[in-house]
């Protein structure tokens, strides 16, 4: 079309006079005869007092930069052409449109379409390749293995610790930063007592193993035992319930999503004054717990020290040193005298109390970074969880190596053991909520979405075998516990089946 023929012979004719007006550099490696031949000094226009070596290598970066101008020139005016053309058949048709227009408008248009057929045959191919490998391991049966039952929410900030008492009453515990625990029915999710005795962060929560008795640990150096009754109400048929929801939806939505300003604890008893206060810690009391017998009771601190006391007098009976930095947990043996304390000096140390006139000491490493939590479980076992994102399964009479490692994508924080199947819960960081076995296979993830699960960092878990409705807690910083039940036996035969399945193919591979 004239009127781009003159903007071409416009734009060569600028560029002609912009080289005319350039300043005087040669280019020095435009051809192998002028880089060889010519000698450097002739391509100094004028006197410099910089080094010939420094001028001659920005001659070259000079030289460099206005070939690639110069290519980008040339490859413009081709680009140009190409439009012309493509105007010439499209007027042709009285459907011309401008150069700009049509490298962006069809010529986008063709090539995403290309992209996106090129998008869908990598998709069908992958599909295709791997449908075979995936139908293998889908069971035969839908089995619900992890199932969200309850969401225990009356907090007003993050929860740091969840426990289950041991004796009846069977109820549920959290310790929150709010300077408050709550004690839970487990099966109607509501709110049974309130423990506002610390004046700090409530960083974790024991039941006593005989005794209505709770143990807990807080920011403001102290750890408390308080008593606690309370009577379980008794659960609602599901007729009512949903009768309830059909008459007032307003009302079931408003439970489904209940209201941050309402304190649904407010109307349970509170229980303001302890019966025994430990005190000796210079630090934040991070973790409590209850020695076998239920007699003694040991506290990790942020004063890298353990504590060892007597419930009954209050009195200081052993002060465990040794770690290098802060501790982040303690756990007791359940049957035998023995405590193992975490710290962010990536070691766990394992305490003997067994013969009243020694008192050995065992150091863990293994770790690269804090150790959030390490926990007994049946047998000779330790196993510890780690911000370095690893969990380890110790033999106690072998520190030297772990006998498992589970590596994982985020932190970990305090881990609890399923005694009786040997069940690893992980709570993590990033909001998710792992299930292992003893040898590092993983068994199942709980679910999580938008509408159930946890909504911000899981802080802690704790297992209770026997309860027919939830078998796993999981607390966390979104200011809610929930209740899961594990279907234990249908997770177990899924590994099983799963492991069968990689021995076959490992074995027709072979």
């Amino acid at each position: 079309m004239p009127t781009e023929s003159g903007s071409c012979s416009a734009a060569r004719q600028a560029k002609q006079k912009r080289k005319s007006h350039s300043l005087s550099i040669r280019r020095t490696n435009s051809s192998e005869q002028e880089r060889t031949g010519l000698p450097r000094d002739m391509l100094e226009g004028q006197d410099s007092k910089l080094p010939s070596s420094v001028r001659s290598t920005l001659l070259e970066l000079f030289g460099q930069i206005e070939r690639e101008f110069e290519n980008l020139y040339i490859e413009n005016l081709e680009l140009r052409r190409e439009i012309e053309t493509l105007n010439e058949r499209l007027a042709a048709e009285g459907q011309a449109i401008d150069g700009a227009e049509l490298s962006k408008g069809q010529l986008k248009t063709k090539a995403s379409h290309s992209t996106s057929q090129l998008s869908q045959k990598l998709k069908t191919t992958y599909k295709a390749s791997t449908s075979k490998i995936v139908s293998s391991f889908k069971t035969t049966t839908s089995r619900a293995v992890c199932q969200l039952v309850k969401e225990y929410i009356g907090h007003r900030d993050g929860i740091w610790d969840v426990s289950v008492a041991r004796t009846q009453p069977v109820v549920l515990g959290t310790a929150s930063a709010d300077h408050t625990a709550l004690l839970w029915s487990i099966e109607t999710g509501r709110s049974l007592a309130k423990y506002t005795g610390h004046v700090g962060s409530v960083n974790s929560i024991k039941f006593h193993p005989s005794e209505q008795l709770a143990l807990t640990a807080s920011g403001d150096q102290t750890a408390h035992v308080w008593r606690y009754a309370v009577q379980l109400p008794v659960p609602q048929p599901a007729a009512d319930s949903s009768q309830l929801c059909g008459e007032d939806e307003v009302e079931c939505s408003d439970k489904d999503e209940p209201d941050a300003d309402a304190d649904p604890s407010s109307d349970c008893p509170t229980i303001r004054a302890p019966l025994t206060s430990l005190k000796s810690h210079q630090g934040v009391v991070i973790a409590a717990d209850w020695l076998v017998g239920g007699k003694q009771a040991v506290t990790a601190s942020w004063d890298r020290t353990a504590n060892l006391y007597d419930v009954e007098t209050s009195e200081l009976v052993h002060s465990l040193t040794g770690h290098d930095q802060e501790l982040t947990h303690c756990c007791t043996h359940p049957t035998q005298r023995l405590v193992v304390t975490s710290s962010r000096d990536t070691t766990f140390r394992l305490w003997d109390f067994r013969d009243p006139s020694i008192h050995s000491v065992n150091v863990f490493q293994g770790h690269t970074d804090t150790v959030t939590s390490a926990v007994f479980t049946v047998g000779d076992n330790v196993v510890s969880g780690s911000d370095d994102r690893t969990v380890k399964v110790w033999d106690l009479k072998n520190m030297r190596s772990p006998i498992a490692t589970i590596r994982t994508d985020s932190a970990i924080n305090r881990i609890n053991v399923c005694v009786g199947q040997k069940i690893i819960a992980l709570p993590h960081d990033n909001r998710q909520v792992r299930l292992f076995d003893m040898s590092g296979v993983r068994l199942a993830r709980l679910p999580r979405s938008s509408r159930q699960g946890h909504r911000r960092m899981v802080c802690g878990s704790a297992w209770s075998e026997d309860h027919p409705v939830c078998n796993l807690f999981t607390c966390g910083f979104d200011r809610q516990a929930i209740g899961w039940n594990i279907n234990i036996p249908a997770l177990l035969q899924e590994n099983c089946e799963s492991a069968s399945i990689l021995e076959v193919k490992k074995s027709v591979e072979c």
